[in-house]
């Protein structure tokens, strides 16, 4: 116990507080029970935290490296079990715990006597669980456990003296769940606890949606996650955008869905009805090729005719060129935010195909544009009109879909502080000396913490019933500013030149040069302005990005600013393999330190039940701690540490007589 003398003076200022307090603790013996458990939780290990960034729909490879903790449930594997089974024995435990279901099916299919299989492996998994809780309370671990199996799955996990007679009375426990048919229930229950207690907090870096097929499956993954906190991303405020009815915004998440030919997480996903824009692209655009609105396609994953991408196509030039009109609408709409080099369209000539971009004529790869108004160059046409207003209705009436931004406000916001590392998608606004950039946010001048603050202030109220109509459009429409604005954090560059690189062929117009954070964050004395910025503190503190996929196969490092900055968007989509030479960065902060996982690409779920097939990661040792880190030199910790502090002077309290015990 602490050794904290507390004076009468210090109890009486505080007495309001400590007759709250001693409502849950009402004698002395209540009180010191307390403190003696939470000055035991101060002495044990860290808990381990797992990072994940730019997810982009990978659900497969996503939901395996939530299940085998990036390696982590491997690497205990083999440390328990050096020397004592064979490689292939290891490898067949870590599928059943990643799989269990699927893993178990397969092995009744093998013709394996499955009896002694129940016995082995159960054991197996019983040595595991007990190493994996004990970083961990009990009272925590049994908040952890299925109901159904908390007393079994407790008493195999507590190790006695007297090991002989222990041996025994497990032996029975594993013979008698096996004898009365509850094995494969019982080995699926104890596998997902380890799953759970491997890791104690997932940190989500942004960019969950878009490219690949599944966002909606990592969305259900994370909504129903023990412990977690996730910082937006550029993406996530797109489909957060669309959520709350901006139109802009659902024509962009259209547009990147088919030009990836990846409407899965629009239909099947969110049920989004897409006939009223495939009717509209089909009449529009009958006769046109659409050859530059071709779509991106992954052979492997979808199995597309050339009337399916004829179609794709057209709908994708349909929802563009919408798309365009619409951001020159928020831009005038919104002088304010500096995007007025989005208005384009106004300088489009029809009969010649070319377009004038500061007094330069450049000629557009795309000349057909029947729904262009050159009188009106931003208006959508009434069939325009009348697809967005439909593709609105589906996305503000889509369940899954609300309920999923839903959770992006609850568990979400621009930048999160844990444990001495400071975590944001993108960029914080800085000026070429490095100082932070003053920004001005619905009348108001704000720059760093204060503009990150504010920003997510914003966003949020465009889901706040509480504030009125205009407050709420606004905020809609600033999902686009987040999206694509100069001076968006979530953005990180000076423009988005969409309209550029679809169109035309000059590489200078179409350049988005970036803002000063990512030229000045390899510079050390920047990021600890960052970080001071913040308010983040201790010997070992962190930057921790996602946002521009870090290009391993050019020799570019994730590791910046000597430690102090770790960039871990590594690719996961398949999208960017080719360009990073990886398939992603998960970072793992243990006990001892943090490990930095290169992975390669996923194979598939069912390879890795079939064949046993792992992830195959290279584990980078980025920063050791030169001792063992305890939850007393966490951010947990130094709120118990508070809440000790509380207890002393309510026990003072108790023991002066200032405050009564309650029986």
């Amino acid at each position: 116990m602490s050794k904290q003398q507390v004076t009468i003076e210090e109890v009486k200022e505080d007495l309001r507080y400590l007759r709250l307090l001693a409502r849950d603790f009402p004698t002395v013996t209540s009180v010191t029970t307390e403190i003696i458990n939470l000055e035991a939780i101060l002495h044990l290990p860290k808990p381990t935290e797992h990072f994940l960034a730019d997810l982009h729909g990978e659900h497969e490879a996503f939901r395996h490296i939530l299940r085998n903790a990036s390696g982590n449930i491997k690497r205990k594997v083999n440390e328990l079990f050096a020397g004592s089974i064979s490689d292939e024995e290891k490898k067949e435990l870590c599928t059943l715990i990643y799989y269990p279901e699927e893993k178990l099916k397969l092995v009744r299919q093998t013709g394996t006597n499955l009896n002694e299989y129940y016995s082995t492996m159960l054991n197996r998994l019983i040595v595991v669980c007990r190493n994996v809780s004990s970083k961990y309370t009990r009272s925590k671990v049994r908040k952890a456990l299925p109901e159904e199996y908390a007393y079994i799955i407790e008493e195999l996990m507590h190790e006695a003296n007297d090991f002989h007679n222990r041996q025994a009375y497990l032996s029975v426990i594993v013979q008698t769940i096996i004898g009365t048919g509850r094995a494969e229930h019982f080995i699926t229950a104890i596998c997902y606890l380890i799953q759970r207690l491997v890791i104690d907090r997932l940190h989500i870096l942004g960019d969950i949606f878009d490219r690949g097929p599944g966002a909606h499956h990592i969305m259900d993954a994370l909504c129903d996650y023990h412990h977690l906190d996730i910082t937006w991303g550029n993406h996530d405020v797109l489909w957060m955008g669309a959520a709350a009815g901006n139109t802009c915004c659902i024509a962009s998440v259209l547009r990147l869905s088919l030009r990836d030919a990846n409407t899965t997480t629009l239909e099947d996903g969110y049920a989004i009805n897409m006939v009223p824009l495939a009717t509209f692209a089909m009449e529009q655009y009958t006769d046109d090729p659409c050859t530059i609105y071709l779509p991106r396609v992954d052979e492997e994953r979808t199995n597309f005719t050339d009337k399916d991408i004829r179609l794709i196509a057209q709908m994708h030039k349909a929802v563009s060129v919408i798309e365009f009109k619409l951001s020159g609408q928020i831009a005038m709409q919104h002088p304010e935010w500096n995007m007025h080099d989005r208005c384009l369209m106004e300088f489009i000539d029809k009969e010649k195909g070319t377009i004038k971009i500061d007094g330069k004529e450049y000629e557009m790869k795309d000349k057909l544009w029947p729904t262009l108004d050159t009188d009106n160059p931003y208006a959508l046409t009434p069939e325009e009109q009348d697809v967005m207003e439909r593709l609105r209705h589906s996305f503000m009436r889509s369940e899954r879909l609300q309920s999923h931004v839903n959770c992006l406000l609850m568990r979400g916001g621009m930048y999160a502080i844990y444990n001495s590392n400071l975590m944001f998608h993108a960029a914080v606004p800085i000026n070429e000396d490095g100082s932070m950039r003053e920004v001005i946010f619905d009348g108001t001048p704000v720059k760093g913490k204060e503009l990150m603050k504010k920003v997510e202030h914003i966003a949020r109220s465009a889901f706040d019933n509480d504030v009125d109509e205009k407050t709420r459009n606004y905020s809609a429409d600033f999902f686009w500013y987040l999206w694509c604005g100069p001076e968006s954090p979530l953005f990180g560059k000076q423009k988005m030149a969409t309209f550029e690189r679809y169109l035309l062929t000059d590489k200078e117009v179409q350049k988005e040069p970036k803002g000063w954070y990512y030229i000045l964050r390899d510079n050390p004395q920047i990021c600890d302005r960052i970080l001071d910025e913040f308010g983040v503190k201790g010997e070992h503190r962190h930057i921790i990005n996602g946002h521009v996929p870090v290009r391993v196969g050019k020799g570019e490092t994730p590791i910046k600013a000597d430690g102090r900055l770790m960039v871990i968007d590594g690719g996961f989509s398949r999208v960017y393999h080719n360009r990073t030479g990886i398939a992603g960065y998960t970072l793992v902060y243990h006990s001892k330190g943090f490990e930095l996982v290169q992975h390669e690409p996923f194979t598939s779920t069912e390879e890795a039940i079939l064949n046993g097939t792992d992830i195959h990661g290279t584990t980078q040792i980025v920063e050791m701690m030169g001792r063992r880190e305890m939850v007393r030199d966490t951010d947990i910790g130094r709120g118990i540490m508070i809440k000790i502090s509380d207890l002393e002077r309510l026990l003072a309290a108790y023991r002066k007589g200032i405050i009564k015990e309650r029986p």
